[in-house]
């Protein structure tokens, strides 16, 4: 007889969803985490004085409904992003052309999501390809599309089949922007709370490391240690889904499924000031970079703290992985003093993360599929097993990517595990 009605490996949110649900419903569920804390790619850090900051996934918006129910479930604070005053651009240019540019590459965004993906005149295009054909689009535009691969998708576009991006973006609806709010305490302490309502059920510091699917059951090897179910979920991405063995081995329509993705490559900076400076200026502290492509920032101060939080995305992420952080400190400061017209005023505190290689993850915010040739990868991996599910926020109906996707993920692989016969 199985030990645990369900194994579910991996404690992001998707994973504690998944469990919290099936719990909930009834079952006996454990949850096997390889690192030595729950979130996935959402972690945090403290700071010097006390204040604990994101330094992994950490907005959201009123559309993301199940992430705003589980937030206010647990008693978690939300606070709105500072957005008055004007949006800075680097290299300068004047705002009506910075709104211009902005305008149609909403257009071209829509086009986009409008492909036609039974046409054989998109078959087999990479994003770049595509974005080459817009040639009635000025090259303003063109690059701005660009940008917002690199920094959205954090992949090039040269990378990411086209077929992926229009089926992701599709399933991201927001009325409201995407950065409008944030969580006081922080995103990781709403993991911390999903996380304690499991108590025992939840190994830390705990790597699954194969899976052998028999008849009745399934057994899941935890560093030398047999765990054994009726049915797992594979609550992780997919890049790091298959660095575990599995056997007998997947069906090859499963395999090249899971084959088909690679990371999406980030860092995160958090930097701090006494004062929000930029306000005073009648800036909103947001800024937007044309060059380099793949980087851009935003106020995210709350209570005492003041700060900026700096993404980078794609190829430059990948460029500076390489660099010594003390280098991408001092350019992304001395860029923030200019674009915020902030000289003189100097960080009282500098939170990098990179997240390029990361040992449990290999990537943020989301791998995507670099395979041409896999235009139903998400759909076969959505099927997975009669025992074995793969659940993550890449395969979710809403918001693939975000947290809110995550949650959707878990909840809808919940539901795909029997209930016991009474």
């Amino acid at each position: 007889m199985a030990d645990h009605d369900v194994i579910v490996i991996g404690a992001g949110f998707t994973g504690l969803t998944a469990a919290t649900d099936l719990i909930a419903a009834g079952l006996d569920v454990i949850v096997v985490e390889a690192r030595n804390r729950v979130g996935g790619r959402v972690e945090s850090e403290y700071l010097s004085n006390g204040t604990r900051i994101d330094t992994g996934g950490q907005f959201l918006c009123r559309d993301m409904t199940h992430l705003l129910e589980t937030a206010q479930r647990h008693g978690a604070r939300t606070v709105f992003s500072y957005v008055d005053g004007e949006q800075s651009y680097r290299p300068a240019i004047p705002h009506e052309q910075g709104d211009a540019i902005w305008d149609g590459l909403e257009q071209l965004r829509e086009r986009m999501r409008s492909v036609d993906l039974t046409d054989p005149a998109f078959t087999g295009l990479t994003v770049g390809q595509w974005i080459d054909r817009q040639t009635d689009m000025s090259s303003d535009v063109t690059a701005s599309f660009r940008r917002l691969v690199k920094g959205l998708w954090c992949r090039a576009p040269e990378d990411v089949a086209l077929a992926y991006l229009v089926s992701n973006d599709r399933r991201i609806t927001n009325i409201y922007p995407e950065l409008e709010m944030f969580l006081g305490d922080t995103m990781h302490a709403l993991a911390d709370r999903l996380a304690a309502g499991l108590g025992d059920r939840l190994r830390l510091s705990a790597p699954a490391t194969s899976i052998t699917i028999m008849e009745d059951e399934v057994e899941v090897d935890v560093e030398g240690r047999a765990l054994t179910a009726g049915h797992v979920i594979i609550a992780v991405p997919p890049v790091m889904a298959r660095r575990i063995e599995i056997s007998p081995p997947l069906p090859a329509e499963l395999a090249k499924a899971l084959a088909a993705w690679e990371p999406g490559c980030a860092i995160k900076l958090q930097i701090g000031y006494r004062t929000p400076f930029w306000r005073d200026k009648g800036l909103s502290g947001s800024v937007m970079w044309s060059d380099p492509q793949g980087i851009y920032a935003c106020d995210a101060s709350h209570d005492d703290y003041f700060g900026i939080v700096v993404f980078l995305g794609g190829p430059l992420a990948s460029e500076w992985h390489k660099r010594p952080q003390e280098e991408l400190a001092n350019f992304v400061t001395s860029e923030l003093g200019t674009a915020l017209r902030g000289v003189g005023h100097k960080p009282v505190s500098i939170c990098i993360r990179d997240w390029v290689n990361d040992a449990w993850s290999d990537g943020a915010y989301s791998d995507v599929i670099t395979d041409l040739e896999a235009t139903d990868a998400e759909a076969v991996l959505l099927e997975g097993l009669p025992r074995l599910r793969f659940a993550c926020s890449e395969l979710s109906p809403s918001f693939p990517g975000y947290i809110e996707g995550a949650i959707v993920a878990g909840k809808q692989a919940a539901r795909s595990i029997p209930r016991r016969r009474e």
